[in-house]
């Protein structure tokens, strides 16, 4: 049980996030380099980059591409060990698909202005395995099964994901800006789904930015639509 709502934080986490460490090795001697990137998560929750090929992290990705990535949330706490973090490790490969760009972009859309240069790029992680630290002293490794969501699950979310983006913004957009301010503690807005996942909905207002976390993983279109209403519902309570 212990080890399950670990796995579950550590997913949460990376999907949350959007902002992390890449840790890889430098191309002329292979010393440790680091770099602050912003990333977006593929359905299975695998890291998707937006990299320029006049980057240092990505010349040391041609030559080795084993990479980690650490992203937490212990910054700005008064003790950051109690916080959680998570190291992602696997390899980095450039992916031209049309679902792994629209994904980074919708998270983050300020990058659209140069994601279109000839030197940039989307890269994603393929994960081999993980470490959470879920506070002090409270360190587990995980092999990338137990953090990702099955590649089903992923597929069918896939799928229906901009018939949910489509329906939720044309129809229910009180609900959605209920999500964002009264479940997610943002100021008001015109609050916008711009990404759904097994885990939660991606929100943009204005350039403003929320992740909101389902209470358990959806499956499919009928628990998500169920998810959806019981998070209507608790956000109404809530205002």
């Amino acid at each position: 049980m212990v080890e399950r709502r670990n796995q579950d934080a550590a997913r949460l986490l990376v999907r949350r996030r959007g902002v992390g460490t890449l840790a890889t090795s430098m191309a002329d001697g292979g010393a440790p380099y680091a770099s602050l990137v912003t990333y977006a998560c593929d359905h299975q929750g695998q890291p998707i980059f937006l990299f320029s090929t006049l980057s240092d992290h990505t010349q040391n990705i041609l030559v080795d591409n084993l990479a980690s990535l650490l992203v937490e949330d212990a910054v700005g706490k008064r003790n950051p060990q109690i916080g959680p973090r998570l190291s992602l490790m696997g390899r980095v490969k450039r992916d031209t698909s049309p679902a792994s760009r629209a994904r980074f972009l919708a998270r983050h859309p300020d990058a659209a202005m140069y994601a279109g240069f000839g030197d940039f790029g989307i890269y994603r992680m393929t994960v081999e395995r993980a470490h959470y630290v879920g506070g002090f002293a409270r360190a587990i490794w995980f092999e990338a099964k137990h953090v990702l969501t099955p590649k089903k699950i992923a597929k069918e979310m896939a799928a229906i994901e901009a018939g949910i983006i489509e329906h939720m913004n044309a129809d229910h957009g009180a609900a959605v800006s209920a999500y964002a301010e009264s479940l997610v503690g943002r100021k008001a807005g015109n609050w916008q789904i711009r990404g759904s996942d097994s885990d939660g909905i991606d929100m943009i207002s204005e350039g403003r930015t929320a992740r909101l976390d389902f209470d358990k993983p959806v499956t499919d279109s009928t628990t998500c639509r169920e998810m959806l209403v019981q998070l209507a519902a608790d956000a109404k309570r809530k205002r």
